[in-house]
């Protein structure tokens, strides 16, 4: 797929649960001319999710589905994606697992970024199961970047630097497929 540009780009959705530290970087990301996607919705399954801060910064629609009852919840939220008619998901911290029925629906049109070496360290407390189990390196797939753990690494100074990390890779990660 050719590298898109200006009005042409992919309308993307951005799922988040808390801060939006990678939602931010995304949007900035979105800005540039290079990207291939803007920004149309965000989806949360939080309503006191700090990211929605952003949504309100950057006049970019969101929505709150309560998670509660999975099916509804994602019925909702592909009802959502359909009318914004979203093209893309970029999953930034949303801590809900989507089911497979809402992921065939956008099957290949989904990317999530992940501070673990998945699927060995997937769902809640990554950073501190990965230094209770004494990990050298910590990454993931599309593109994938180690992150050095030094003997003192606390839970805050790896979930600091791996941040780092991925507020520079998801960005990268989407124009690699883009350019594919």
């Amino acid at each position: 797929m050719a590298l898109l540009t200006g009005i042409n780009k992919i309308k993307t959705a951005v799922f988040i649960s808390g801060r939006g530290s990678n939602l931010k970087s995304l949007i900035k990301f979105s800005k540039k001319y290079k990207s291939p996607i803007s920004i149309d919705l965000i989806v949360s399954n939080n309503p006191k999710a700090k990211g929605l801060y952003f949504g309100n910064m950057f006049k970019i629609k969101k929505k709150v589905f309560n998670f509660s009852n999975k099916k509804k919840a994602e019925d909702k939220a592909l009802s959502e994606l359909k009318k914004n008619d979203i093209k893309m998901i970029c999953l930034a911290g949303f801590m809900k697992v989507l089911s497979k029925n809402f992921i065939k629906k956008f099957e290949g049109k989904i990317l999530n970024i992940h501070p673990s070496l998945l699927p060995k360290y997937k769902g809640l407390n990554t950073h501190q199961r990965i230094l209770n189990s004494k990990e050298k390196y910590s990454g993931k797939i599309i593109l994938q970047k180690k992150v050095r753990i030094l003997k003192n690494e606390t839970v805050k100074s790896l979930t600091r630097k791996i941040l780092a990390q991925e507020h520079k890779l998801y960005p990268e990660a989407i124009l690699k497929i883009f350019s594919l």
